[in-house]
């Protein structure tokens, strides 16, 4: 997947994105279960949002990421808000020689993006051997009611002066999976055309027994698992399912 073009308008696009829930829920999950956390490792940070928001709590993080153009937003990012991050280019299913830390989170249902279960099972083994004894590793995915009933066969739209898209989404080949195919376009103050840029995304997701009995398969101990930011059980309809699981 290349997110060339797409680094530069992500953050206009994730501008309603509920950040500060994010950040809110892996404090309220460090607390709950008593871990005092200082290095923190941002997997899949995308263009640092929520990395430095994270380091404006007082954490010391790591973020990761498999596009470049996302890390230098990121950095650019982390730069203009007088925090230091240091960012590197991996992608989480093969992640190594990051050393350990006391949390990790792959956020934004950014887990969703590996394509196969291999890739799944690896980066939870990996993450694994990256968290200290008793490290807290939180993540969240969109449930296989949002991809199904919410994502697939419905089309998306934004229509703003300086940037619109169309934003369809299909099946995928694989069960509980969707194609995205999103077209931009973006103006172009210079000559007060638009650009048009096109993308296709695909994202997949198990129910949540799959991903309890990888997380017990690759060494977890599960804490929780909830929805929605609520800390409460899922439903049939939740629509992001978030996980807590600590290192055995």
């Amino acid at each position: 997947m290349s997110y060339e073009q797409f680094a530069y308008l992500y953050d206009e696009l994730m501008k309603d994105a509920p950040y500060d829930q994010w950040v809110s829920f892996v404090k309220d999950i460090l607390a709950k279960y008593d871990v005092e956390a200082t290095r923190l490792l941002d997997l899949a940070c995308g263009t640092g949002e929520l990395s430095v928001r994270l380091a404006k709590q007082g954490f010391e993080v790591t973020g990761i990421d498999l596009s470049e153009d996302m890390l230098s937003v990121a950095q650019e990012k982390a730069q203009s808000s007088g925090v230091k991050i240091p960012f590197f280019q991996q992608n989480m299913a093969n992640l190594e020689g990051q050393g350990q830390f006391d949390a990790i989170g792959i956020f934004c249902d950014s887990l969703n993006y590996l394509q196969t279960e291999e890739e799944v099972k690896s980066t939870f083994s990996n993450v694994h051997q990256h968290l200290q004894d008793n490290g807290i590793f939180i993540f969240d995915v969109h449930s296989v009611y949002k991809v199904t009933e919410v994502f697939i066969n419905q089309t998306f739209a934004l229509n703003e002066d300086d940037i619109s898209y169309i934003w369809t989404s299909f099946p995928g080949d694989n069960p509980n999976s969707v194609e995205h195919e999103l077209s931009f376009f973006v103006l172009d103050e210079r000559t007060g055309k638009y650009d048009r840029i096109d993308e296709l995304h695909f994202q997949r997701t198990y129910p949540i027994e799959q991903y309890s009995d990888w997380l017990d398969a690759a060494g977890f101990q599960l804490l929780e698992i909830s929805a929605d930011f609520k800390h409460q059980d899922p439903t049939e309809q939740s629509e992001r399912i978030f996980f807590a699981a600590k290192k055995k």
